[in-house]
């Protein structure tokens, strides 16, 4: 059978402050500028989520795009929108929560939620024209 990737394409918004409490705040404010606001800043993400595998002989699907889209809301989706991601998010606690941090992270929530289908690629988009592609390894 052929294998095809499937993509559902999910958003949420999320307040964060890029900040490392290790370094200075002379060190934050150089290293990360705007993004290291003490009150915080937000974005409107867009979260592609990409499954790859053998087209099923009995549904025509690698995966229910329905049932991809309630998994990835259930797991993290809902943990995170209208939230602030260094504060409220569990699987963020301790991680300076850049746009790299927050789709390894992701891809650790989803990859073992997805199976047995297979989690090929997040992709995550801060602003229109900022994005992160993180495959798992």
């Amino acid at each position: 059978m052929p294998e095809v990737t499937v993509t559902r394409r999910l958003t949420f918004n999320a307040a964060h402050r890029v900040h490392n409490p290790a370094l200075s705040e002379a060190e934050n404010d150089a290293l990360f500028g705007k993004c290291n606001n003490p009150n915080w800043h937000g974005h409107n993400y867009v979260l592609e989520v990409s499954v790859t595998g053998e087209v099923s002989e009995k549904t025509g699907y690698v995966m229910d795009l329905g049932a991809l889209k309630r998994l990835v809301n259930e797991q993290v989706v809902d943990r995170m929108d209208h939230r602030n991601l260094n504060v409220e998010v569990d699987f963020m606690r301790g991680i300076i929560p850049t746009t790299e941090n927050i789709v390894v992270a992701c891809w650790r929530v989803l990859e073992p939620a997805i199976r047995p289908a297979r989690l090929t690629r997040l992709r995550l988009w801060e602003t229109e024209n900022n994005h992160v592609e993180y495959e798992g390894h």
